[in-house]
Parts: C-alpha cells; structure tokens; sequence
C-alpha cells in the first residue's frame, strides 16, 4: 500500500514549491533536511514517496533525480469571484486546484508568449511589459486582438473591419488606424494574458 500524506506534507509541499521557483530543481535529501528541520535522509526519502505517491514528484527516466509533476504547479482556486465593489471573504474558501497553463493554453504545440513592448493597446488593458498567450493558426476574426505583420514588424492590435477591409486597430487615441495597403498576415490571435505586479 502506498504512503498516504500526512498533515504537514501540505507544509513540507509549499516549501518545496518555494525552493523549486528559486532553484528550479528537487532539493537533494540533505537539501530537504535542512529546510524541513528533518534528522535523517530516510525521513527526506519518505517524505518524497509520499508526494510521490500523491502525484506530486516523480523519478527522472533515467532514475537519478525527483522531479515535479504538473500536479506539483498547480494553485488554490478559490471557490467565489472576488468582486471589485462591495468587499467578499475569500479566506478559507479554496475550491478546486488551477494548473495555470492547463487554464490558459488549449493547443500547446501552437502557443507562443509574447512580451508586449509600448502602449498603443493600453486602453484595452494591456500594459507594456504585460505577457500575451498567443495562438498561432487560430482563424482571426473581426474583434480579436491579434499579432500581425505588417511592414515586416510584428505588432499587437485589435483585428477590425473599415469599409469591408481589415485593418488593424490601437486602443489608444495616440496612435493611428493601420491600414495595411498590402496582403495583412496574421501571427496570431491573443487567447490570454499575463501581469505581474512589483511591489
């Protein structure tokens, strides 16, 4: 039978969570013994088994490290929207478990992020600096914001009808309409966005 978690496996997880953004990799059994305030390796090797067992780390093909699974990204999704008038308790309130790209990426072999660079789409809530999920080969449509060529520089904008003919859309008053005089092609429709705020 395999080792079923125990109640601060969830503890001894986040911290895990935490060296790997850092470090990128499993900590090593000492590693892991350092952090957790563990007195032997053995105690380092069950704690592994048991997330394994879990379904969050697993052995390298070859069998020489721990890695993580995609079980091992995923977030608390808390159960209610949080609104952005009248104040809700969120604490103590996480439903099911979000795996970022699971919720973001639907064709994998197709997605691209793109750094956003200036301000032109700012009215539309993208922000310089912002990250853009974009599908390549999705078919675009009036109304998207997509990546398009245009004079050989790629560039973000709302795809929008002018007279039967595609142009290419800023959402901000400081820039023109582009108005493709040739063929206009399409990198990409934006599926999704990322921001991180510093503070």
């Amino acid at each position: 039978m395999p080792p079923a978690m125990n109640e601060r496996d969830n503890d001894y997880l986040g911290s895990l969570r935490d060296y790997y953004a850092e470090a990128r990799r499993i900590p090593s059994y000492q590693r892991i013994c350092e952090l957790m305030g563990f007195a032997s390796k053995t105690a380092a090797k069950k704690l592994l088994d048991r997330l394994e067992s879990a379904g969050f780390v697993e052995r390298t093909p070859d069998d020489d490290a721990w890695m993580p699974t995609m079980r091992f990204f995923e977030r608390p999704l808390a159960d209610i929207a949080v609104r952005a008038g009248a104040p809700d308790m969120i604490e103590g309130t996480q439903g099911e478990l979000l795996l970022i790209d699971q919720y973001l990426v639907r064709q994998p072999s197709r997605t691209v992020m793109v750094p956003v660079k200036g301000d032109s789409m700012i009215d539309a809530g993208i922000h310089d600096g912002d990250i853009v999920v974009v599908e390549r080969a999705k078919a675009a449509q009036s109304g998207d914001f997509v990546v398009a060529i245009v004079d050989d520089e790629f560039t973000l904008k709302e795809l929008a009808l002018e007279k039967g003919k595609f142009v290419l859309k800023p959402h901000n008053p400081a820039y023109p309409v582009i108005r493709p005089q040739g063929q206009l092609e399409i990198y990409g429709v934006v599926t999704g966005l990322v921001r991180r705020y510093r503070g």
